[in-house]
């Protein structure tokens, strides 16, 4: 097994690619203050009972701004310099368990508690830019350890073709493995990734990779990978809920992000910058995609319906409802004329993106997840194994690439190569050709590949 080691490049140097704002994952705050010490503890065990969605008490915590405030008590939560006066640290330390945040729970841990008093006891300063900032994006980013040399299957969530289409990059745990198209060997490991890894896009010159993912209800970001080093270069997205789909903007320094917090946003990958955000779905956005013109982008959701918005404007310009369920894999025409969206329904809807009027829906096997374009056709993977290739001159079913034992949950397409990558819910990926012509299979673990050739495969179902 070649495992890939790169050396970190200096901090001089990734901020002078990516500005003064860049914030590394591999930066370290030496000073135990809000940010790096006190604001880890209230995200884990006080945000979720208030937050905005849900204030127990009228009180929320998911911003120092908040945190500040008073609650339905009316009582101050921070006295500076005075702990004990503290009604924050009064119910963390609170000995009738009905008292004590957070509830139904076990005490927070003496070094939390001290840590939270300390600070306190030392003025209660904040040391980030913006108050108003939610606590997930002023923490510093953590460094995650490597993960094992070995581990059991992953589903694998998210995959794509390396640049020059020779490679399949997987999602696995807290990393991506990079397997040989042609033998199924794994070449290559980048760690200090979301544990769970749920998309991929390159960037326009292919020189960055932007990957999605985190821990559903506790945090979610993007991360920057350096492609030719393999080492993490930026994280300029981090959230309160996994992010679910990250997309590049055609000709900009820009991502289009979808989250399970019912958001979307546009940020830059160098600035950091906020471009633009929307909250019109009630539930996860589940899958975005953008125009080729990049002045289009879709977005589906849990909430069943599609939404198309104009970047420039930020405006919403149509919504689509006809989907029974849950919507969880979108795209647009190459002319950005029509949405394609699929979901728990069962139908492949095709629809007009200016009025959002239904233009066709097509019969799947069964649940889509994702919908993935290529030349003239669209790739959709779902639940009965299958990957459905649809013809978009006639809406019509082209074929079926069957062999996955789970559910099909991503698929990638590379037209230079004539390949077709697919990944399985039990960890398995496929190589096909785009005629449907198994190519290659292997399980995407460390310490468990295999390659299989189509004879071998074939003769494996004998």
């Amino acid at each position: 097994m070649l495992k890939f080691n790169a050396m970190r490049p200096s901090l001089v140097l990734l901020v002078a690619l990516y500005g003064s704002n860049w914030l590394g994952a591999q930066e370290v705050d030496e000073q135990a203050g809000f940010r790096s010490s006190v604001a880890p503890i209230l995200l884990e065990h006080c945000v979720a009972c208030h937050g905005a969605k849900k204030s127990e008490g009228g009180y929320r915590l998911d911003s120092f701004a908040e945190l500040t405030k008073p609650g339905d008590s009316g009582q101050s939560p921070l006295m500076a310099q005075q702990p004990d006066a503290s009604l924050l640290l009064q119910r963390m330390t609170a000995d009738d368990p009905s008292e004590r945040m957070p509830p139904d729970s076990d005490p927070l841990d003496a070094e939390s508690i001290q840590k939270v008093s300390q600070w306190i006891a030392s003025g209660a300063k904040y040391d980030a830019d913006d108050a108003s900032q939610l606590l997930s994006a002023i923490i510093p980013p953590p460094v995650y350890p490597p993960p094992p040399d070995s581990y059991g299957p992953v589903p694998i969530a998210a995959l794509t073709f390396s640049p020059d289409g020779k490679h399949a990059i997987c999602a696995g745990y807290h990393e991506l493995t990079i397997w040989d198209c042609a033998t199924g060997q794994l070449l290559r490991r980048i760690s200090n990734l979301p544990e769970r890894i749920m998309a991929l896009a390159f960037t326009s010159d292919q020189s960055l990779l932007a990957v999605a993912g985190g821990q559903p209800g506790r945090s979610g970001e993007v991360r920057m990978v350096d492609w030719a080093s393999g080492v993490v270069v930026g994280v300029p997205v981090r959230l309160s809920d996994v992010v679910l789909d990250v997309v590049i903007r055609p000709g900009r320094d820009e991502i289009g992000v979808a989250a399970a917090d019912g958001s979307v946003r546009i940020v830059n990958f160098h600035t950091l910058e906020l471009q633009n955000a929307y909250a019109s779905h009630a539930d996860w956005v589940t899958a975005i995609a953008i125009s080729d013109d990049g002045q289009r982008l879709v977005s589906a959701s849990r909430d069943k319906t599609a939404k198309v918005f104009d970047l420039d404007a930020g405006q919403m310009i149509s919504s689509y409802s006809g989907h029974a369920s849950p919507v969880r894999g979108i795209a647009l025409t190459p002319d950005g004329a029509h949405v394609l969206s699929v979901g728990e329904d069962r139908k492949l809807h095709r629809w007009n993106a200016a009025d959002g009027s239904r233009v066709a829906d097509v019969a799947l096997p069964s649940a889509g997840f994702h919908v993935a374009r290529g030349d003239g056709f669209v790739l959709i993977p779902c639940a009965t194994g299958q990957v459905v290739k649809l013809d978009l001159k006639d809406n019509q079913i082209a074929a079926k690439l069957e062999g996955h034992a789970d559910w099909a949950t991503s698929v990638a397409v590379n037209i230079a190569a004539g390949h077709v990558l697919s990944g399985g819910f039990d960890g398995r990926v496929r190589l096909w050709s785009i005629d449907g012509t198994l190519l290659n299979h292997w399980l995407a673990i460390p310490g468990g590949e295999s390659s299989l050739s189509t004879d071998a495969a074939q003769a494996s179902k004998q």
